[in-house]
């Protein structure tokens, strides 16, 4: 069912403050920042290897990385594993009892599907599954 890590989600404050540690210190390729209004969030991927690193900045104080910064502090939200085919892992994962927070995909930064699943069910971590290509 999973493919891969295809990124570590960090929620962050400023992406302008944060990209240039990930860029210009740890040397990782930047590829862009993308708004995902539906999350309230702006987005910047780096990536390193085969996996990206994503940085998150809430866009409102009601998105649910702003809610998670002020509960938590800056700091990794998720991990996100890559599947070939989300819905056919969503059906899995509800048919062993998982919760999902998404029991379909929604579109998620870059041209991806997303799907996260309940921290409940995956040992306290948000977990997101990724889809790529819409």
């Amino acid at each position: 069912m999973l493919t891969k890590i295809n990124h570590i989600g960090i929620a962050v404050t400023s992406l302008e403050d944060t990209v240039p540690f990930y860029r210009d210190n740890l040397g990782m390729a930047f590829t862009g920042v993308e708004e995902v209004a539906e999350q309230k969030v702006r987005v910047a991927m780096l990536q390193v290897g085969e996996s990206k690193i994503e940085l998150l900045e809430p866009t409102s104080a009601d998105s649910p990385v702003a809610k998670f910064i002020e509960k938590n502090g800056a700091g990794i939200h998720h991990v996100a594993y890559e599947v070939g085919n989300i819905e056919d892992a969503i059906s899995r994962l509800l048919a062993a009892g998982a919760r999902m927070i998404d029991e379909k995909p929604r579109a998620g930064a870059h041209g991806t599907r997303i799907a996260f699943i309940h921290p409940k069910s995956s040992g306290g971590v948000l977990t997101e599954l990724c889809q790529c290509g819409r």
